[in-house]
């Protein structure tokens, strides 16, 4: 599924800010075993959970927030805080780790001034380490993904992962 990440505009509990979600919990709200397709549905409309729309799921579907809450922060997935325009995926698996990840992290680091699972001042760029990516033939890898889609790059040192990032950045100028 692609995500809007367009960043949820959740003020108050308004079910009125809810209007994307409601066909996903007319669907789903009723159907044992649906909690998590809900929050994958929520995050990929509003780019993560907020505690708005983790209440106002509970309201419709009878789960109580602290065990939709639970879910949330029991699984990798899931985001309890809005993300950058750009999110960066960058691959810690054996190979990636192996050819020098470690050395790409400290690199996009330094050059955003961010660490693993933070977003830069500007809001445009988050870090997020992942287990694996699937292309260790590309290793040491990152995806970067956005509204629109993700982009692959691989076979990254210091200066190309700099580059790729001050290319994101020029976009926004």
């Amino acid at each position: 599924m692609k995500s809007k990440n367009t960043g949820c505009q959740c003020g108050g509990n308004s079910e009125a800010n809810f209007t994307e979600l409601a066909p996903v919990l007319e669907k789903y709200a009723q159907v044992p075993g649906s909690l998590i397709t809900i929050l994958q549905q929520a995050q990929d409309i509003y780019g993560y959970l907020s505690m708005d729309a983790i209440n106002y799921i509970s309201a419709k579907t009878g789960i109580k927030p602290a065990k939709i809450y639970g879910v949330a922060t029991f699984y990798a997935q899931f985001r309890l805080q809005p993300i950058g325009k750009y999110l960066i995926m960058l691959c810690k698996g054996t190979a990636c780790h192996v050819n020098g990840a470690d050395m790409i992290e400290e690199a996009v680091c330094e050059h955003l001034g961010i660490k693993d699972g933070e977003t830069t001042e500007d809001g445009l760029f988050t870090l997020n380490n992942v287990a694996c990516l699937g292309c260790c033939s590309l290793a040491p890898v990152m995806m970067i993904k956005t509204a629109d889609g993700e982009e692959t790059f691989g076979n990254l040192t210091k200066d190309s992962v700099k580059k790729i990032l001050d290319d994101y950045r020029a976009k926004e100028a």
